[in-house]
């Protein structure tokens, strides 16, 4: 999905193509260096930028390379990998470029970029571009500096944070339009790698009695925590990391995540459904997409898959 992007303390970026840590970088200027990496390790070079005071490192396909999905833990980069490091614009580059000239060769440094980055309200340029969004009949996702279009819907208030999604990516609007086809009226409900919690808050906005959302991430899980709070459901979830919940089944498990773990973790996520309870899956690309399927019929009666783009879209029923 786009930049393979490193998670640093003062920044964070992640898939549905960027996470960005909003509060932090408001109105600044930065410089802004690139280097490919060449017969370079990208992660030395991005341990380096990072001793040397960059914001955040960021790895990017310098050969338009497609990378195909990484198992659960694996980092996989392109063949060609440029490495993009954000500093303040008062950092001294001259001593950075020193630096890497000593440490990793002076031929390095006819590679490398300087350009500034323009003084922005990142927030604000985002919300310029985030309009309320409707998905299915009556789900709509709103920035909370808008009027919902239709205030008698079904009303999710969602900004900008720290975490993957807004549904503005097609595996988010996949899992949303089931949601609102199929309202999880009363139901215990999963929401296994939540993120910012915006599918485990339309369920709950759509009557689901009680939602436990599950993340690798902490600063997901905050997330979570606070678009809860904003929504006014926050007394209906309960945030977890893998493994520290209580295990119990569930009525209905989404998990918006991707191919490789989808299959790996299909045991477990099939055993946290009843009998006769619900899954739904996403984060899959259409090639992945009966593979998945085939996976979880071990112990699902698997619907048609349901594409939107190259993403997919699947569901079944527990036997």
């Amino acid at each position: 999905m786009g930049n393979a992007l490193r998670l640093l303390p003062r920044m964070a970026f992640m898939p549905e193509c960027l996470w960005i840590s909003w509060r932090i970088i408001q109105i600044m200027t930065w410089i802004q260096l690139k280097l490919e990496a060449g017969d370079l390790d990208p992660e030395a070079l991005s341990d380096r930028f990072t001793a040397l005071g960059a914001l955040s490192v960021t790895f990017e396909d310098a050969a338009d390379e497609p990378v195909l999905e990484p198992a659960p833990g694996e980092v996989r980069l392109w063949s060609r990998t440029r490495v993009v490091a954000l500093f303040d614009a008062g950092a001294d580059v001259d001593a950075v470029r020193r630096d890497l000239g000593g440490r990793f060769g002076e031929a390095l440094l006819e590679r490398l970029q300087s350009e500034p980055l323009e003084d922005r309200d990142w927030t604000r340029a985002w919300l310029d571009h985030f309009r309320p969004m409707r998905f299915g009949e009556r789900l709509w996702v709103c920035p909370s500096t808008e009027s919902p279009p239709e205030p008698a819907a079904v009303n999710l208030l969602l900004d900008p944070g720290l975490a993957f999604g807004s549904g503005t990516h097609p595996t988010t609007a996949l899992c949303l339009e089931w949601l609102d086809a199929h309202p999880p009226q009363g139901l215990e409900v999963i929401d296994y790698g939540c993120g910012s919690g915006i599918l485990a808050l339309a369920a709950l906005k759509l009557g689901a009695r009680h939602v436990t959302g599950v993340d690798l991430d902490p600063q997901a899980l905050l997330a979570s925590r606070d678009n809860a709070e904003a929504n006014c459901v926050a007394a209906g979830l309960d945030l977890t990391l893998p493994g520290d919940d209580d295990g119990r089944p569930a009525d209905l498990l989404l998990a918006n995540i991707l191919a490789n773990p989808l299959v790996e973790l299909a045991p477990a996520l099939a055993g946290r459904v009843h009998a006769g309870g619900g899954i739904v899956l996403s984060g899959i690309l259409r090639e992945l997409a009966a593979e998945v399927s085939a996976r979880y019929a071990a112990w699902f009666d698997m619907e048609p898959a349901v594409f939107m783009e190259d993403w997919t879209r699947l569901s079944g029923i527990r036997r």
